[in-house]
């Protein structure tokens, strides 16, 4: 079926500019990974959050990857996860043989918060795992006192709040480590996939160089002749003594030059999807039948807009939006442990009322950026016309 407002899978129109930047580093690159625009990048992003250290990737489930390395967990350590969120958040955890102790969501906010985190905690805990679901920062100040009392290592999985932050202090920069999106369905991509890990402990910068690139590091010894005995060395990286196997997760130049200058324009961006997520909001607000997170502050870039239909039947809106207006609304991030995946690995004990309440009544909306004004106003009043009709 072909609709007049899909749900895209791309966020975003390139600018000429833009367009000329892919060009420049296709043209100019050399090599074509692992270069001066990686670098470029790494530093312009590590200024824009805030963060000591970041390092570019291919996308953001390899920096999970990384994060669940560094973690050195062992078979039977528990790991506190959100159940409602995307599969990746948990599954490299669950590959070191950790655990998930799934936590409940706050109905209004759709994140975890310390009280639902601390409802989970137990001897065998050994990390938390926040993610900023639709582009909605959680409470990271209260979460880091938890796991400070509590000597917990903290990931935020902040991939989809880039420019989002709480009192001046960027998602990505509370946690030891935090990790981004550049897919091609977030506010900016670079190309379609990639991903940033942020590192705010210093313990682990120096590993990961290794770890994103096969193991690759210069030799411990100075050289008479550049070539003898190898171009380069390749050792097993360590971290507090144990050995951690590499991977080759690189991001290329030409993404790498891109996402510098999408930088540019991510304030903007994000800007505009607020503007419009608020307007929205506020339009529909004489229907209490449908229920919305509305946040008017860059605590949130509303890189999703989802609803909870808060009494009628979800799906027979969802029908109406799709056969009566042709505008295709979806349902997203089944509880995990819903997930055959997850059933077969005996993993599906939980308790999360609210996480089963919101997505057994969510729907999220066409909201990606490249929508234009007038296709905007049509998704509004598509809404509103269906509500009419679904209260005769």
């Amino acid at each position: 079926m072909t609709y007049k407002i899909p749900f895209s899978g791309r966020a975003i129109d390139y600018t000429e500019d833009e367009i000329q930047t892919v060009v420049t580093a296709m043209k100019t690159a050399d090599p074509l990974t692992q270069g001066k625009y990686l670098k470029e990048f790494e530093q312009k992003f590590a200024e824009y959050i805030g963060s000591p250290k970041c390092f570019a990737m291919c996308n953001a489930t390899a920096a999970l990857e990384i994060c669940a390395q560094l973690g050195q967990f062992k078979p039977g350590d528990e790991v506190v996860v959100p159940a409602h969120t995307f599969t990746s958040s948990v599954y490299p955890f669950v590959k070191k043989g950790v655990t998930p102790v799934w936590a409940d969501i706050d109905l209004k906010t759709r994140v975890v918060t310390a009280e639902t985190i601390e409802r989970c905690l137990s001897p065998k805990t050994k990390a938390i795992i926040v993610v900023h679901l639709y582009g909605y920062v959680a409470d990271m100040p209260s979460i880091m006192a938890l796991a400070k009392k509590h000597n917990l290592l903290v990931i935020e999985d902040a991939a989809q709040s880039i420019g989002g932050s709480i009192n001046g202090k960027q998602s990505g920069t509370f946690a030891d480590l935090a990790v981004f999106s550049l897919h091609s369905h977030k506010n900016i991509t670079t190309l379609g996939e990639g991903g940033v890990l942020a590192v705010n402990n210093e313990k682990f910068v120096n590993i990961i160089p290794q770890l994103r690139h096969n193991g690759h590091c210069a030799f411990s010894f100075e050289r008479q002749d550049y070539w003898i005995p190898a171009m380069g060395n390749v050792d097993m990286p360590q971290l507090n003594g144990e050995p951690v196997w590499p991977n080759n997760y690189c991001l290329g130049e030409v993404e790498c030059a891109l996402g510098t200058k999408l930088l540019q324009r991510l304030d903007p961006i994000n800007a505009q999807k607020r503007r419009r997520a608020i307007s929205l909001i506020d339009a529909l607000k004489s229907y209490s039948e449908l229920e919305f997170h509305r946040e008017d502050s860059v605590r949130h870039n509303y890189h999703l807009l989802a609803g909870r239909i808060t009494h009628g039947k979800r799906d027979d809106f969802i029908r109406k939006m799709a056969t009566e207006k042709s505008v295709q609304c979806v349902v997203q991030y089944y509880p995990l442990y819903r997930y055959d995946f997850y059933k077969k690995l005996k993993l599906d004990k939980a308790n999360c009322p609210n996480t089963d309440l919101f997505f057994d009544n969510m729907v999220s909306f066409p909201f990606q950026h490249r929508l234009t004004d007038q296709e905007f106003l049509y998704l509004q009043e598509a809404i509103k016309d269906v509500l009419n009709e679904l209260r005769k």
